[in-house]
């Protein structure tokens, strides 16, 4: 492991944010995470490739970027059991899995980050969770300095959030995630675009149907920064969702187990007018309203003060309060920007 300092994050965050950090780690090693110094006085951001990590200010905290890597694979009578390192390319994992012959993480395709990222975030897409097939995530406690393993009950998996990301928060990071894999296999097709294959495609074929979706729909980081999905998919109550579908009987929408009404945010975007909104360098893309981008900006706290027009107006027209997905850094660590505080005002009749 080796410490820099001052050292550039600008290459480390989809949003091709200018930034720096007065010291960054990367251990790849239980020795190495033993020799990290005590950071539980000071302020400090665990970083994977940074594809939804938004930098507001021009320094960020200290950053511990782990780069444990590997990938092992033990097969059972009736199910695989999938060994991985934290710092290994998620969409890699995904095609490794089909070239090998493991199916399930298909409908994950093309989602940007690492595989320790993914547990935090409960990372989803097209129906289906990270949850529905981790098993334990290897976890270094910086209190006792060892590494626990976390079963998936402990992981207190929820929509877009975990463990990691509350009781757990900077307490400690992942080293690994194992997964269990059936080799029972069934496609996973309820989602919009993926109804249209036929009920007995393969794995690859519905992977192949999901990066075509999402590259469609979301553009590349490297040409034009993102984090991918800005906001949350809201939760409503059933009582709201009725009043709003008289209103709006096309709106999408996806029945919950409790009951409530999970709705599109991306839609209520796109219908409050915002989609190709742009200002001060950034804006909402033209294809997808869910998606923020980085059109010249150097300065992440354009992109949050886009952020809450966004969440305002839709506010406004709705009574629905969208929730970033995308986690935002200052120098202090991270902050909560969820609620519609402090909005800056913003010109409809801004263009760049």
């Amino acid at each position: 492991m080796h410490s820099n300092l001052d050292y550039s994050l600008q290459s480390s965050n989809s949003f091709n944010i200018k930034v720096s950090c007065s010291r960054i780690y990367f251990p790849s090693s239980l020795a190495e995470l033993q020799q990290l110094p005590d950071l539980s006085s000071e302020n400090f951001y665990i970083l994977g490739e940074g594809s939804n990590s938004l930098f507001v200010e021009s320094q960020a905290p200290i950053i511990i970027q782990p780069k444990f890597t590997g990938i092992e694979v033990n097969e059972q009578d009736d199910h695989f059991i999938v060994q991985v390192g934290a710092a290994e390319n998620w969409h890699n994992l995904v095609c490794f899995c089909l070239e090998q012959g493991i199916f399930g993480l298909e409908n994950l395709a093309l989602i940007p980050g690492s595989v320790g990222a993914a547990p935090v975030q409960n990372i989803g897409a097209y129906g289906v969770d990270i949850a529905d097939f981790c098993q334990t995530v290897e976890w270094f406690e910086f209190s006792s300095q060892t590494i626990l393993p976390l079963s998936k009950a402990a992981c207190q998996f929820a929509y877009r959030d975990s463990i990691f990301k509350q009781a757990l928060y900077n307490k400690g990071l992942i080293t690994q995630v194992t997964f269990k894999f059936p080799k029972a296999w069934q496609a996973k097709l309820s989602y919009a675009g993926l109804d249209t294959l036929n009920k007995d495609c393969s794995a690859d074929e519905v992977m192949a149907k999901v990066i075509a979706l999402r590259s469609s729909k979301l553009p590349d980081p490297k040409t034009l920064p993102n984090a991918g999905s800005f906001f949350k998919n809201p939760v409503v109550s059933a009582e709201k969702f009725s009043q709003l579908q008289q209103q709006y009987p096309t709106m999408p929408h996806y029945l919950q187990a409790n009951g409530e009404v999970k709705l599109a945010a991306g839609w209520l975007i796109d219908q409050a007018g915002l989609k190709g909104f742009r200002h001060h360098g950034v804006g909402v893309h033209q294809q997808q309203a869910l998606v923020l981008v980085n059109y010249a900006s150097e300065h992440g706290a354009d992109i949050i003060s886009l952020a809450k027009y966004v969440q305002q107006q839709v506010f406004d027209k709705f009574s629905i309060n969208i929730s970033p997905e995308v986690r935002m850094i200052t120098e202090q660590g991270e902050k909560d920007f969820s609620s519609l505080s402090d909005i800056k005002p913003i010109s409809r009749n801004s263009d760049d």
